[in-house]
């Protein structure tokens, strides 16, 4: 916060209003009351010295054009206006009518403003205040606060109001984390995604920002403060969107009062109600909500990725229905400028599930797939865990931009940040670490140098892609019919459904037919056994219809008897013939499939764009042969890769690159510890029964 002395009054001031409410109000609650009125005194504050002129003007259009907020907003020389008689003071000269002449001025103002009173639901405020005799207490109180421009700038009331909303949600620290980022990790984060000052110098400098999960705007905040400290002339505009209400009303409301265009903040989800529609901005930053599930947008989520592919924000693929983490950095990177107009940079904070979640060809590693064959992913700043108000698990800057500087093309940057740290004196929730300002410019310089150490690690692209290669060993096998096998034949439920009897009569059938030698890629060997024995087992079974009912089988369900008795047949063994299908080609054994993972080859850009992904196939079949022959031949020498089945798969281990070797203790220091506890243990054994 500021350290304007006015300011720090004026909080103490508003604090100690917020007292009032103690018992007929919870702490957490205070924001409720407080913030609105905040807000409502400022602009009562702003529109004074324009009052009569809009009153006049209101009078004069109000019954002759249907639409005339845009003439009473030119004569209130502000976004908003105010069209009735009142304003705090004159509330208090009725005090018996103070709540209905309260909802009555703030129905008064301009649709903007309205809106975001109405989103606080400060009218259930006024109700509860009513009922406790404390509404014409508060409204006094507020009256004698002094927010007029000429004492307090727009500036300074951003500083202001941002100082309030950042202590009633540590007050509500259960839920805090839910809409509150920590000022520390924005600074951090907005250190890391404002790197290019030289883009910022000189006059006409225009730039905007974008979070689609604002929350209470402390993101928007604070990157405007750092944009307009490189370059106080810049020209800054901040755009966002909200889901929950009331945090949307809370930044918006910090928008007005900071004279930025309040209505460049949406209200609804950013999935399916994109408030900012084929905009495109300067810089993306956000803090999405970890591991929330996205199945309430799921339609208009995936009629979108299946319609619009790549012409729409989700082509990439779709992550698990239970964590939308790459929704919004799918929807952030669809409003990122084009290269030709300068290009955007993007920051997100992410939980590790983004890193590795999903397996080759899974919607996650497609993703993590797409962003980086792109040359996107710049870095991942791995940060201490403890951090945040509503969970201490460990969290993730991820850096992406489509104008990467020369030295970092075709590279990925690693920063293990994860020890940079202080403990802090008072928990808040989870909270109980911080990033002290030393240790923010210590990471933004590992950042900056771009040099590989202890706590740097600088890769190739492909070197976090791999494919994943299906590795078949042949089938050997004959048939026989063996005890488990009419085991296993008896156990065919869906056998015993058609006649409790079928199943025991199939296993007496099979164990007395000579006629076992078929091949095994005969292409329905025990539909061959079901048509010779259907018939028999209906006379056998006295039940004249159960050759019917076996003939009406739906495909699948008979698909599905023939491979429960041909697996009943089927003996392995290592020394028995290898099993060809038609053409001598070996059929697979499924018990012996294996998959493994091969590091990616180092695919030119050019042959990655190919449409037809013909020469990157040629270079992958090539990587899997040679690791077969380096790693799998010397064990299993008939093992072959199935190239129909293999993916491209792409993962962030980060953990692991970082990862230091500890040998254990010596053994003798273990032992010696151990007899020191038992002897422990003993001697306060002995003190209880003596």
């Amino acid at each position: 916060m500021s350290d304007s002395p006015s300011i720090r009054n004026h909080a103490a001031f508003i604090w100690s209003v917020a007292d009032l409410l103690r018992g007929d109000y919870k702490q957490s609650e205070y924001g409720k009351v407080i913030l609105p009125l905040v807000v409502l005194r400022r602009l009562d504050c702003v529109l004074e010295a324009t009052k009569p002129q809009v009153l006049e003007r209101y009078a004069a259009v109000k019954d002759r054009i249907e639409n005339y907020e845009p003439v009473l907003t030119a004569a209130s020389g502000e976004q908003f206006f105010n069209t009735s008689a009142l304003d705090f003071r004159r509330l208090l000269d009725d005090p018996a009518n103070i709540g209905d002449n309260l909802r009555s001025y703030i129905g008064a103002f301009s649709q903007g403003a309205r809106d975001v009173i109405d989103k606080f639901d400060f009218g259930t405020q006024i109700t509860k205040l009513e009922r406790g005799n404390l509404l014409y207490l508060v409204i006094s109180k507020f009256a004698d606060l002094d927010l007029h421009p000429g004492q307090v700038s727009n500036l300074e009331m951003g500083y202001l109001y941002e100082e309030l909303v950042r202590r009633f949600s540590e007050l509500s620290n259960e839920t805090a984390g839910e809409h509150f980022t920590p000022r520390e990790v924005i600074r951090l984060m907005v250190n890391l995604l404002i790197n290019d000052a030289n883009t910022l110098t000189g006059e006409g400098v225009i730039k905007t920002i974008f979070d689609p999960a604002c929350g209470t705007g402390g993101m928007l905040s604070v990157a405007e403060e750092h944009l307009r400290a490189l370059n106080p002339r810049a020209a800054v505009a901040v755009f966002g969107q909200e889901l929950n209400a009331e945090t949307y009303a809370i930044c918006r409301s910090d928008m007005m009062l900071k004279g930025q265009n309040a209505s460049n903040i949406a209200f609804g989800n950013s999935f399916s109600e994109d408030g900012h529609t084929d905009a495109r901005f300067d810089y993306l930053l956000a803090n999405p909500p970890f591991g929330v599930e996205w199945k309430k947008v799921e339609d208009a989520i995936r009629t979108e990725a299946e319609k619009r592919g790549f012409h729409g924000r989700f082509g990439a693929g779709l992550p698990r229905i239970n964590d939308g983490s790459f929704l919004f950095l799918q929807h952030m990177i669809s409003k990122m400028k084009p290269p030709a107009e300068g290009g955007s940079r993007l920051a997100i904070v992410f939980n590790g599930s983004p890193l590795f979640t999903g397996a080759a060809g899974s919607g996650e590693s497609e993703i993590r797939r797409w962003i980086i064959e792109n040359d996107w992913l710049e870095a991942v700043v791995a940060l201490p865990d403890q951090l945040f108000y509503n969970t201490g698990i460990s969290t993730y800057f991820w850096i992406v931009t489509n104008v990467k500087s020369p030295e970092r093309q075709g590279k990925v940057q690693l920063v293990d940040a994860r020890d940079l740290f202080v403990k802090m004196r008072k928990s808040l929730g989870e909270k109980r670490k911080e990033i002290s300002d030393s240790q923010i410019d210590e990471i933004t310089r590992l950042y900056g140098d771009f040099t590989e150490g202890d706590r740097v690690k600088i890769f190739p692209n492909q070197a976090f892609g791999y494919l994943r290669v299906t590795v078949e060993r042949p089938l050997r096998a004959h048939r026989a019919v063996t005890e488990e096998g009419q085991q296993q034949l008896r156990s065919i439920a869906e056998l015993a459904a058609i006649h409790p009897g079928l199943p025991e009569f199939i296993a007496e059938y099979v164990s007395q037919w000579p006629d076992l030698t078929w091949k095994l890629d005969d292409d329905q060997p025990g539909h061959k056994l079901l048509g010779r024995a259907r018939q028999l087992a209906a006379d056998a079974l006295h039940d004249p219809t159960l050759y019917e009912r076996l003939d009406k089988l739906s495909p699948a369900a008979q698909r599905k008897i023939e491979k429960k008795i041909n697996d009943a047949l089927v003996v392995r063994g290592d020394d028995l013939p290898i099993i060809t299908d038609k053409k001598g080609s070996p059929l697979p054994d499924s018990d012996l499939r294996d998959n493994e993972n091969v590091p990616l080859p180092a695919i030119p850009v050019a042959w990655m764009a190919d449409p037809t992904g013909r020469l990157a196939t040629i270079e992958y079949r090539t990587a899997v042969e040679d690791y077969l022959r380096a790693e799998v031949h010397p064990y299993v020498p008939d093992a072959w890769a199935d190239h129909d089945k293999t993916k491209v798969g792409y993962e962030i281990p980060l953990t692991r690159h970082f990862y230091k070797y500890v040998p254990p203790r010596p053994l003798a220091e273990i032992d010696a510890e151990i007899k020191a506890l038992e002897a422990e243990i003993q001697r306060l054994l002995t003190e209880v029964t003596q």
